[in-house]
């Protein structure tokens, strides 16, 4: 019974774990400060703990805040327990499709508005903190995200010609699993058109230089071989060539269109790259457990807060 208290690799076990305050509490202190607990206001070792509020006092003379161990991470001003936080994450990083806000609501028994906050909070989490450009055998694609135009209201039709008109674009970089077996990861972002300054900046911010490049004929690319080994496919004849494809692309925007028109449906433009950073931590976990998705993502909570007013963009 221990070892499913401190290493949940169920659901069920997850909400039996989260569902007693003092366990949820030890468990989250555990995984967000395994050296013991630091103040997030001025990082002293130096506190003491209310166990009535289940809340710490800064000892630091020039500190002496309170915190929780919410402060400081996407759950930070959150009136909802940690059962809840965590279910939620265990539901978004385990559900293939993704999903959606009223499953939810309807799941922790919260509304529906609040249920679609904590979503957006807890894909900040899955945003990836890394750097590092990618590199060795690089496939580079993008895709279009929107509705058809014959599918439309007549006063909703930009009448503007075919294929992305209206769309958004979304932009996609995989680095190609290793000999070692490691699996292929990627990268993704929302960008604003597929000019050769745009494509090819987001190729020369993300990818390192002497790296294999794999693109479509798409004219953009073209320029890339000052940089890059650059390789290209034509899709009007073929798809692969050798080693020449961006069928690993293709796969992970297939990923990404499946979950938007079968759970989120209709997703505003102005959330979109949350929508994609989503299904990145996705398919770059997809060889762990379910208990290793977990954890990785729990331990993305921390540094990072998402307030309703920035998210709305409005306030309302």
């Amino acid at each position: 019974m221990e070892n499913q208290i401190t290493e949940p690799r169920t659901l069920q076990e997850v909400i039996l774990t989260y569902t007693n305050p003092d366990v949820a509490l030890a468990k989250m202190i555990a995984l967000r400060w395994p050296d013991g607990v630091v103040c997030p206001h001025c990082a002293s070792t130096e506190h003491y703990f209310i166990k009535t509020r289940r809340i710490w006092r800064c000892k630091n003379v020039e500190c002496k805040k309170q915190f929780t161990v919410k402060i400081g991470t996407v759950m930070e001003d959150s009136p909802l327990g940690l059962d809840k936080w965590v279910v939620g994450m265990w539901l978004l990083v385990n559900a293939k499709n993704g999903i959606s806000s009223y499953e939810i609501h309807r799941a922790l028994g919260i509304t529906q508005k609040s249920a679609w906050f904590l979503l957006h909070r807890l894909r900040l989490a899955l945003k990836t903190r890394s750097f590092n450009k990618v590199s060795g055998e690089v496939e580079v694609d993008e895709t279009y995200i929107g509705g058809l135009e014959e599918n439309k209201h007549e006063d909703k039709k930009l009448r503007a010609g075919r294929g992305g008109v209206g769309k958004a674009i979304v932009m996609g970089i995989v680095q190609r699993g290793g000999v070692d077996g490691s699996p292929s990861q990627v990268r993704a972002m929302v960008i604003g058109n597929t000019d050769a300054e745009t494509m090819q900046g987001e190729v020369l911010k993300n990818v390192k230089h002497g790296s294999t490049v794999n693109t479509d004929s798409h004219a953009s690319y073209k320029g890339l071989g000052q940089a890059y080994t650059h390789e290209t496919i034509n899709h009007a004849i073929e798809y692969v060539r050798g080693t020449v494809t961006t069928n690993r692309a293709e796969n992970f925007f297939s990923c990404l269109k499946r979950t938007l028109k079968g759970t989120y449906i209709s997703v505003d433009p102005v959330h979109l790259q949350a929508y994609v950073n989503e299904q990145c931590f996705r398919f770059n976990a997809r060889t762990g457990t379910d208990r290793e998705r977990f954890l990785l993502a729990i331990k993305g909570m921390e540094g990072r807060r998402l307030t309703y007013k920035k998210l709305t963009r409005n306030g309302k």
